[in-house]
C-alpha cells in the first residue's frame, strides 16, 4: 500500500513521456488554474468562517437552543442537539467538534450520540458546499437552492432524531 503513490506518479510520468506531454507546462497551467479557483472561493471561505466565529463568541447560538428547544421537543429532536443543527449548514469541523462534545457528554451509544452521529453523517455543511460550488462555476444568483437544500438539511435532522430512537 505504501508504493501506490509513487506508482501512480511513475505510470503518469511515464505515459506523459511517451505522448509528449510537457509535463512540467501541464502542472504550471494546473497550479495557475488552482490559484484562480482560490481566488474566486476564497472571500465566501472567509465570510463564513466569520459568521460561525461570530455565532459562537456573541452567545447567539446559546440564545437560538433555547428559542428553538420548544419546537425541537415538539418535532422529536433532543434540545441538546440544537447547537449541532444551527452549527451543521456553516461548517463541518464545527460540527464535528460540537458532536464530538455532544458523545463525551452524553455517550456514543446514547440516543443524543446515536442521533448526533447520524446527523452528521446525514446532512450538508449547506452554506459552506453553495458557496464554494456556486463561487467556482461564477453562479452569482442561488435563487432556490438555499431554501431546498436547508429543508433538506432539516429533513435530515428530524430523520435522524426518528431514526436514531428505533436503534
Amino acid at each position: 500500500m505504501g508504493l501506490l503513490v509513487p506508482a501512480v506518479l511513475l505510470v503518469v510520468s511515464a505515459l506523459a513521456l511517451g505522448r509528449r506531454v510537457d509535463v512540467y507546462g501541464a502542472l504550471l497551467e494546473g497550479g495557475r488554474q488552482g490559484l484562480e479557483l482560490v481566488k474566486t472561493i476564497l472571500p465566501a471561505l472567509v465570510l463564513l468562517l466569520t459568521a460561525v466565529e461570530l455565532l459562537r463568541a456573541s452567545g447567539a447560538m446559546e440564545a437560538l437552543t433555547r428559542l428553538l428547544a420548544p419546537a425541537a421537543e415538539l418535532a422529536g429532536i433532543p434540545p441538546e442537539l440544537l447547537p449541532l443543527a444551527l452549527i451543521r449548514p456553516l461548517s463541518g469541523s464545527a460540527a464535528l467538534a460540537v458532536g464530538a462534545d455532544l458523545m463525551a457528554a452524553w455517550g456514543p451509544d446514547s440516543v443524543v450520540g446515536r442521533t448526533a452521529a447520524v446527523m452528521l453523517g446525514s446532512t450538508e455543511t449547506t452554506f459552506y458546499t453553495i458557496s464554494v460550488y456556486f463561487a467556482a462555476a461564477g453562479v452569482k444568483r442561488s435563487r432556490w437552492a438555499v431554501p431546498a437544500a436547508l429543508i433538506a438539511d432539516l429533513t435530515g435532522f428530524a430523520a435522524a432524531a426518528f431514526f436514531a430512537r428505533r436503534l
